[in-house]
């Protein structure tokens, strides 16, 4: 029943928030101090092309996960290829080095539909390490690969006697005969593609999830969410059909789904009206009624009037938090965060677009209001990261509602261990004064480029450490250590 789903996810125990921020700044990390208080984030490291050349769209940045234990990280293209990091050393934790690249996936045709299938990786999530090889799902619109991740070692023999004739006929001391050994001449890492989950979906995929138990996984597209298991590829199960029966009356589509990390049975999806349902496959089979709903119906003179309102409205992310307690719903204008336990308000909204509501109109006309941004906790989850135009992204502090921006790109980062600059957002465009001798950190908002966005922010699991993907570079940023 109810009281059963409750019961799962109330916490065990209440952590003691003020001990767990003194563990977090007595660490190798921690704040800076500076008179605000503001943490410090130093650059350590960047992937990718240096700037001032064309970008090829192949190259541009469109998925990526850390792996559960941080030391791995990959990111896929839209060229369909998947490149993995390594971290270099527990010694240095910012630093990684690029560990294996493989392609993914190739371009389809759907011969039915009359439309090409693009190659570009839409998510990426890995397994939890069980052997010494790496296990991650890869997808792109419509088809789901497993692939394994190993080390192919080349052996030859060494060590072989030399044999040339009559050397032998007078060999008296048997310590000159020695045994051939196999040893290990080459290592290099491949890439092999273990199972393909395909014809599980009529429409594209926008997400891919693993559950708990690590042996089934959820997948989305508009209409439907399929359950899969990792060991079968030829079949899945339909959990949410939410296709009407007659497509004219469609006036809802499914954006993003994830599973509880914590509970197997119990997974989450949002949709394009803002509503983010709460789902227990344990009640049924097909969970077209869900346990729990969360909507926000904010009332107020600035509401978005007709259009504009559906489209601003439309999740386009939502993570929970690590204990599964809290989640996090992406939409254009905002963060809003969750309580599980709480349906009637969420417990937290930032605004992340609110200067840009008098450039609605011309931001529909560049498809920008369409751009899918992503969001993520801290890894202790008491901060929540975003993405924004002109390669800036927040970082919300969820405990003392500070926000702060900042710049992922080469004018940013001038040199390893370089301290980043918040920025502060000015209206309008700037002055002739600021044109011409421009202020650190300052930034108008009709100066802003649009083109430049960072869609894809990663916080490490268990550190301080981000990965932003900015168009087609990787930035690696870390918290300062504490002075």
């Amino acid at each position: 029943g109810s009281w059963f789903f409750l019961l799962l996810l109330l916490p065990r125990k209440k952590p003691n928030s003020s001990r767990c921020m003194a563990l977090f700044s007595r660490g190798r990390y921690g704040y800076s101090a500076g008179a605000d208080d503001t943490p410090a984030w130093k650059f350590s490291q960047v992937f990718g092309d240096r700037g001032g050349q064309e970008i090829a769209a192949e190259d541009v940045i469109s998925a990526g996960d850390f792996c559960h234990t941080g030391e791995f990280f990959a990111t896929g293209d839209r060229g369909g290829r998947v490149v993995i990091f390594k971290r270099t050393s527990q010694k240095d934790p910012t630093s990684f080095n690029f560990f294996s690249e493989f392609q993914s996936h190739e371009p389809e045709f759907d011969y039915l539909k009359s439309m090409e299938i693009e190659e570009r990786i839409a998510q990426i999530v890995w397994l939890r390490r069980k052997h010494a090889a790496h296990m991650l799902l890869t997808t792109n619109d419509r088809t789901i690969k497993l692939w394994k991740v190993y080390e192919n070692h080349t052996t030859g023999v060494t060590e072989l006697n030399e044999h040339t004739p009559g050397c032998c006929d007078h060999l008296t001391d048997m310590s000159q005969v020695h045994m051939p050994r196999s040893m290990i001449l080459e290592t290099r890492m491949d890439a092999k593609c273990k199972r393909i989950f395909a014809n599980g979906h009529s429409y594209n995929i926008n997400s891919i999830s693993m559950s708990r138990d690590d042996e089934t996984f959820i997948s989305a597209d508009d209409l439907r969410i399929n359950l899969w298991n990792i060991e079968t590829a030829d079949q899945s199960f339909n959990i949410v059909d939410r296709k009407p029966a007659h497509m004219e009356e469609l006036n809802e589509v499914i954006t993003t789904a994830q599973c509880h990390p914590e509970h197997s049975q119990i997974f989450m999806y949002s949709t394009s009206k803002g509503v983010t349902r709460l789902c227990d496959t344990r009640a049924a089979a097909l969970c077209d009624e869900h346990a729990r709903l969360y909507q926000d119906r904010p009332s107020g003179p600035h509401l978005p009037a007709g259009f504009f309102q559906d489209l601003l409205s439309s999740v386009t992310d939502a993570k929970f938090s690590h204990d599964g307690r809290y989640f996090a719903v992406r939409d254009y204008l905002s963060v809003k965060v969750w309580d599980t336990m709480m349906e009637k308000r969420p417990l937290e909204i930032h605004k992340v677009h609110e200067h840009l509501r008098p450039l609605l109109p011309s931001l529909y006309d560049q498809d920008a209001l369409f751009d899918r941004f992503q969001v993520n906790f801290s890894h202790n989850s008491s901060e929540i990261i975003t993405g924004s135009y002109s390669n800036q992204f927040r970082i919300f502090d969820r405990t003392s509602k500070r926000d702060t921006v900042f710049e992922a790109s080469h004018k940013a980062v001038g040199y390893p261990d370089h301290t980043l600059v918040p920025i502060h957002l000015l209206q309008g465009s700037a002055p002739p004064a600021r044109v011409e001798n421009p202020v650190l950190g300052e930034v108008y908002v009709n100066d802003l480029d649009f083109n430049q966005k960072v869609l894809l922010p990663l916080w490490h699991p268990h550190e301080p450490i981000l990965a932003i993907a900015a168009v087609n570079n990787l930035f690696i940023f870390c918290q300062e250590e504490a002075v």
